[in-house]
């Protein structure tokens, strides 16, 4: 076939294609192009999950009418002007494509007002002409992919296309917390979002798009280092979902896609969330614009950091720092108030060992001077001992205290299992890794760049405990491990190592798998079921949760206590007060 240039028209169809995927491609561009007008307040309809129809009505600054056309151009912004613009992108659309593509496979009428026009222009199938409208933008999509009807029977159902667009709202109100929101679909109101300027509004915005439950169960997440702030709201483990729905990264205040970041939000749990669960969260990372690349994706989903190793340990120390925070007696993970004072208990004689009976003696000493005979105890007592006192201990299994809110139900051998995997964690933290030579060096083949990555950070590896060596193009040696994990499958850890390397830039495998081993050996270590405790010893440990970090769950993600309120009791027994 001969060489010829493209119609203009096929030209524009196929770029489209990159852009409009489905209504909700439209709904982003269009949602996006207000917010960078500047506006307070938008208004979304759609129809039959917008394939019939979408309109976007803001506030925003308006488009002028010597604009309104040229705006329909390809490659036409009022957001970039050069390549240093486009390095240090700091608004939601730049690439001037959103428009021209949507005219190209949908009916597009735009009815504009800036504040110095006497009155509206509406632009319609390549006429302007005056009309009445208030100051903003009402953009009017019709007929979705009416001149495209391949394109138009790849959509799915209008119910999956409504909750497409559904998705995208919840994202952006999240993201943009002032602005205030309304989408209804088919004319049944979906969402009402006011604009929340302070923390209570900001809560309530959450709430309905995240659900009360999360609300109860977050915690806030403040946290800043050189160049990033990670912020916003963290579910407790006790709040997991079967499935990764409810994971919200916002990168300077766009939501995206980003697998450095889902990863690092992963290693931050994976020691409190039980096995196959997901954890929800919001987070707000906020960095150098020069620093992020958006301008990787057609739809603007997915960002490329400049330095993805300083993002993701960010992001992990944000999360695992408030996770390990909360504790009984706290409710947010940036109190400045600390629960309680703790005298440092002395070092263990063996760090495999660790009996429930603590220094009895430290403990009462602690707790006596802050109950007094003339206070009230159970007052005092929630001051000093968030947990409360011990009261009995039921079927060797679970101990009962009272604490000034009512009862506490403490799952013993869980909760001992926790305070012993996070000293048994210090314990090896403290101490250089053991390396253990194998007796037979281990050859394991890997690719040819993998190969590269293992002979160019020997000391990286070496740092670890292991010894790589390179024997081939495709071929290492493995000569030492860290001798805690001198049983576990060697090739396939080293597989792991420089695949995480390769991907992250980073590897955590040898601590996940030193975790995996103390948690087994914390597991053993702690006291079993049916063993009888005195006072003492169920005091000591309740004391000891108190002081340890994610002492709220095991090590495999199952709660270690629950607490009763007076008024559950109460309604358990058809009483009121």
């Amino acid at each position: 076939m001969s060489i010829k240039k493209l119609p203009e028209r096929l030209i524009n169809q196929i770029a489209a294609g990159e852009v409009i995927e489905r209504p909700a491609s439209i709904v982003k561009e269009l949602v996006e192009n207000s917010l960078d007008a500047g506006a307070s307040s938008i208004d979304l309809d759609v129809q039959r999950g917008g394939v019939e129809s979408i309109r976007v009505r803001d506030d925003g600054g308006g488009i002028g009418r010597n604009e309104l056309a040229l705006a329909l151009e390809r490659h036409a912004t009022s957001k970039i002007a050069s390549l240093e613009d486009l390095t240090a992108v700091r608004s939601l659309g730049f690439r001037g494509e959103a428009l021209s593509s949507i005219a190209a496979v949908a009916r597009l009428q735009i009815t504009s007002r800036q504040a110095a026009d006497e009155h509206a222009w509406v632009y319609r199938d390549g006429d302007i002409a005056p009309a009445a409208g208030g100051l903003g933008t009402l953009v009017e999509v019709r007929d979705l992919f009416y001149n495209v009807p391949a394109r138009r029977k790849f959509l799915r159902a209008e119910r999956t296309e409504a909750a497409h667009i559904d998705t995208l709202i919840k994202r952006t109100a999240l993201g943009r917390m002032e602005v205030a929101l309304r989408l209804s679909h088919n004319g049944r109101l979906v969402h009402d979002l006011p604009a929340a300027h302070d923390e209570a509004a900001r809560l309530g915005r959450l709430g309905e798009l995240c659900g009360e439950a999360f609300v109860s169960q977050c915690v806030q997440v403040r946290f800043s280092t050189s160049g990033l702030q990670v912020s916003g709201w963290i579910a407790l483990p006790t709040f997991s979902r079967s499935q990764p729905d409810m994971q919200f990264f916002l990168v300077n205040r766009r939501a995206v896609r980003d697998k450095v970041l889902v990863h690092a939000a992963r290693q931050a749990y994976q020691d409190v969330l039980y096995h196959g669960r997901h954890p929800a969260f919001v987070l707000f990372i906020e960095l150098d614009p020069a620093r992020v690349d958006v301008n990787v994706h057609p739809q603007k989903l997915e960002v490329r950091f400049r330095d993805s190793s300083m993002v993701h340990d960010g992001v992990r120390r944000a999360v695992h720092g408030a996770l390990a925070e909360v504790r009984p007696g706290t409710s947010v993970p940036d109190a400045d108030v600390v629960p309680f004072r703790v005298a440092q208990a002395p070092p263990q004689q063996n760090a495999f060992t660790l009996p429930v009976r603590e220094q009895v003696a430290r403990y009462a000493e602690f707790v006596a001077p802050q109950v007094s005979a003339a206070a009230s105890p159970v007052t005092d007592m929630d001051q000093a001992c968030p947990l409360g006192m011990a009261i009995a201990q039921l079927h060797g299994v679970f101990i009962l205290a009272e604490n000034a809110h009512g009862l506490v139900l403490v799952d013993m051998h869980a909760a001992h299992e926790r305070i012993t995997y996070e000293r048994l964690k210090t314990a090896f933290d403290s101490d250089d890794i053991v390396a253990q030579p194998l007796l037979v060096p281990q050859l394991v083949q890997v690719s040819v760049q993998e190969a590269q990555l293992a002979d160019q950070q020997a000391d990286y590896f070496a740092s670890l405990g292991m010894q790589l060596l390179r024997k081939g193009p495709q071929t290492v040696e493995v000569r030492q491990v860290p001798a805690l994990l001198q049983h576990a499958d060697v090739e396939q850890l080293v597989r792991d190592l420089l695949a995480d390397l390769l991907e992250h830039g980073r590897s955590n495998r040898l601590r996940e798998q030193r975790n995996e081993v103390l948690s087994t050996m914390a597991c053993h270590c702690s006291v079993r079921a049916h063993r009888r405790l005195s006072l003492d010893e169920m005091n000591a440990l309740l004391r000891d949760m108190e002081r340890t970090e994610r002492s709220g769950q095991c090590n495999h993600g199952r709660p270690t206590w629950v607490q009763f309120s007076i008024e559950d009791l109460d309604r358990l027994f058809l009483r009121g007060r």
